[in-house]
């Protein structure tokens, strides 16, 4: 018998949460591994610009328990993601450290090059894992979107509150693909990968007026009940789309 409240993350916990998983360098990368390794279920979690939080880490719990999968969170900035206090950008000189990283460390088209290269190894490391997806915060929604053309490694993919978003990554997409956007996306963009998603793409694209960029990642307020709640509704919702799409 069906039980609806089996198909839900498990509860949001909002102060002085414990990872559940553990640390391993894979392709290179120090990673977060978490969930079943038996799975034959992979999922990539791209954090975003400010790297290994906590609010980030417990959505990647979330969803491996929702899913009974493997999620792995790739530390593509090496320990060196940027500072909250470098937003909002509001001087020349935050403007400069933004700058220097996106051209550094998160350089996008390098870490769409080393995502790619990087589930070839995952596959050697976890054969049981018959189908591999992948979602971005923000500056990792950018990386993901761009991972998803053609070639892609993945079977799904998906962005929340994605960073930089433009139409052409849309119509580039070859997958099934899931946007969750906050009020601070352009609509108009949100809009355009909407219309390519409804016409063949496969997924789902949804805007959370309430919430702000960040709300998923780690700008996650989950001291205050309503974003907690729309926290745990978004990673719901992801969990429901990669169930449908890698099972």
């Amino acid at each position: 018998m069906s039980c609806e409240a089996c198909r839900t993350i498990p509860p949001v916990i909002s102060q002085d949460y414990t990872p559940q998983g553990e640390y391993e360098t894979l392709a290179g990368l120090k990673t977060y591994i978490t969930g079943n390794a038996s799975s034959t279920i992979g999922l990539v979690d791209i954090y975003d610009i400010f790297g290994l939080s906590n609010q980030t880490l417990q959505g990647a719990d979330l969803l491996a328990q929702r899913l009974n999968a493997l999620v792995l969170v790739p530390d593509f900035f090496e320990g060196d993601a940027l500072s909250h206090d470098t937003v909002p950008v509001d001087t020349e000189q935050k403007q400069k450290i933004i700058g220097d990283f996106l051209a550094s460390k998160a350089d996008i088209p390098r870490s769409v090059s080393v995502l790619v290269g990087a589930v070839e190894q995952y596959r050697t490391k976890f054969p049981l894992v018959t189908k591999w997806g992948a979602f971005g915060l923000c500056w990792g929604g950018k990386v993901t979107a761009l991972a998803s053309g053609a070639e892609t490694p993945f079977a799904a993919t998906g962005q929340v509150h994605p960073g930089a978003m433009h139409p052409a990554d849309a119509k580039a997409i070859s997958i099934p693909h899931i946007v969750l956007a906050s009020k601070d996306e352009p609509a108009d963009v949100v809009e355009e990968y909407a219309n390519v998603i409804a016409n063949g793409k496969g997924g789902l694209v949804e805007t959370y007026p309430s919430m702000w960029h960040g709300w998923m990642g780690a700008r996650a307020n989950l001291e205050q009940e309503d974003s907690r709640e729309e926290y745990a509704r978004g990673y719901n919702q992801l969990g429901d789309f990669f169930e449908k799409n890698l099972s």
